[in-house]
């Protein structure tokens, strides 16, 4: 198999790991997909006669025994046709059921209870015409194999994990610059709400900014209320992607002069926040260094700053301006406000989550991070399973297609944008500099002295013309013909 799935760090050949028999296979599931999944089925596409690794599709393993049918047969289907577009059937699959115990659990009675769900994906993948090679559970620090009968190799009651980081895969990973992130409830917790003290005023904020932005949006003049509110949210996301690289700036709320001064921020924000001083997240709920970044991201926005571009993302064209900071500074400071922004969706907004989960699923695949892309964007079907840009960015991350195209037509839709607002500026510019007359008329010569009223009055003889003009530099004698002269008649 390639271990390597990231570009970016790739050495300059690939390189080729032979993996026999089901303990290798379990120890490189972390490694292909980039996290442990826990909780989920996994199905690996194979390829070839030795059996290449390719396409892979995850799903949460369903609660209720009566949705495996169903579900066994949509992960098939979207495995195998997947593949199928892409021009590469596969010819063999790899199942993988990966569940922690509940509370008095074994082992092994997760593997007896999982058994008709593996039974149901065999079958499924069967009626493709694709044979499943190996069906495996992984449990408690044990794997179980559903296809092999010996109990030489794996007996009734599993066979431990190999040590982490002492397998050839690991030492493959590691040269390769592939990266194990941990858990997949880790890095779920990322970007779900922590549950809180915050939550409360996070939810009130957010109620505040429905009530007022959305009757603005449907209630407004044709079409100028919403671009009134699409123009607030993507300043406010702008001023506040800044903090992002400098968090001491004096409009962030950790760069204020007092907790409670934000005079700074409310003139950016315009008519979408006002501000007000977040909670952090309540400790313990996410550990280590993960979650002190978390807890930091969450200080740089308010409630009110974060309500409203929540509200703000839900327009579609605004979701789509703003999926442009998909490089270099601004994809790594973006990737963090998506983040924080899908952790204030409290419910009741658990929808809301969508676009900001999408956003980072996005920002994560364009950097190269397929892993936390998949995992967001997951989140963000789970969040509503008809969000079609998030539809569509999953099956084309999962079928392992280069996310460069979709830059690139970005790249273009700004380049025209800027290029218009541009020219509609210079053009704005010509207009007010233009002298102001009638059209057909010409410039008359005019007998010295000034008109007023249209009944032109002469300078009564030897009194200089007096007013302000007279006390600037050059200013104390009239030019020749009687006249000083203005800006406009230049």
């Amino acid at each position: 198999m390639n271990a390597n799935h990231h570009e970016t760090s790739a050495p300059s050949r690939p390189q080729q790991i032979t993996l026999r028999g089901p303990a290798e296979l379990a120890d490189a599931l972390p490694f292909v997909l980039g996290f442990h999944p826990t909780d989920s089925v996994v199905l690996v596409a194979l390829h070839g006669e030795h059996g290449r690794f390719g396409g892979r599709v995850r799903l949460g393993i369903p609660r209720s025994p009566q949705e495996w049918a169903s579900t066994a047969d949509h992960l098939a289907e979207c495995l195998v046709e997947g593949g199928a577009r892409s021009g590469t059937r596969p010819d063999g699959i790899v199942v993988f059921l990966c569940q922690d115990p509940a509370p008095g659990e074994t082992g092994r009675r997760v593997m007896e209870r999982l058994k008709p769900f593996a039974q149901r994906l065999r079958t499924a993948c069967g009626a493709l015409d694709i044979p499943v090679y190996e069906a495996l559970c992984i449990t408690d620090g044990l794997y179980f194999s559903y296809c092999c009968p010996d109990q030489r190799c794996c007996p009734p009651d599993g066979t431990p994990l190999a040590l982490s980081g002492t397998s050839v895969m690991a030492a493959a990973a590691a040269y390769a610059g592939v990266q194990v992130r941990g858990s997949l409830r880790d890095m779920q917790a990322r970007l779900k709400p922590s549950g809180g003290p915050g939550d409360e005023a996070q939810r009130a904020a957010l109620d505040a900014a429905a009530a007022s932005i959305v009757p603005r949006i449907l209630e407004g003049a044709e079409g100028q209320g919403r671009e009134e509110v699409r123009g607030a949210t993507l300043r406010l996301a702008r001023e506040i992607l800044r903090r992002f690289v400098d968090p001491k700036s004096p409009r962030s709320p950790l760069g204020a002069k007092s907790p409670g001064s934000h005079d700074g921020r409310a003139g950016a924000a315009g008519a979408l926040s006002t501000a007000s001083p977040v909670r952090p997240a309540a400790p313990g709920l996410r550990t280590g260094a993960a979650a002190a970044d978390d807890a930091a991201d969450d200080a740089l926005i308010t409630t009110d700053e974060a309500a409203a571009l929540v509200l703000g993302l839900q327009d579609r064209v605004t979701r789509d301006r703003v999926a442009e900071w998909m490089e270099g500074w601004e994809g790594t400071a973006a990737l963090r406000l998506w983040r924080v922004l899908a952790r204030r969706c409290v419910p009741p907004y658990q929808e809301h989550a969508a676009a900001p989960l999408t956003l980072a699923g996005w920002t994560a695949w364009s950097l190269g991070d397929e892993p936390t892309a998949r995992v967001a964007l997951g989140l963000a079907l789970d969040a509503d399973p008809e969000y079609v840009f998030a539809r569509l960015l999953h099956q084309a991350c999962n079928e392992g297609l280069d996310p460069e195209s979709l830059r690139s037509c970005l790249r273009s839709e700004r380049d025209a944008r800027a290029a218009s607002e541009q020219e509609a500026l210079s053009a704005s510019r010509r207009v007010r500099t233009r002298p102001t007359r009638r059209p057909g008329t010409t410039r008359a010569l005019r007998k010295p002295g000034r008109q007023v009223g249209g009944i032109e009055r002469r300078a009564t003889a030897g009194v200089r013309p007096g007013g302000p003009a007279t006390t600037r530099p050059g200013g104390g004698t009239p030019r020749h013909g009687g006249h000083r002269g203005s800006r406009s008649d230049r």
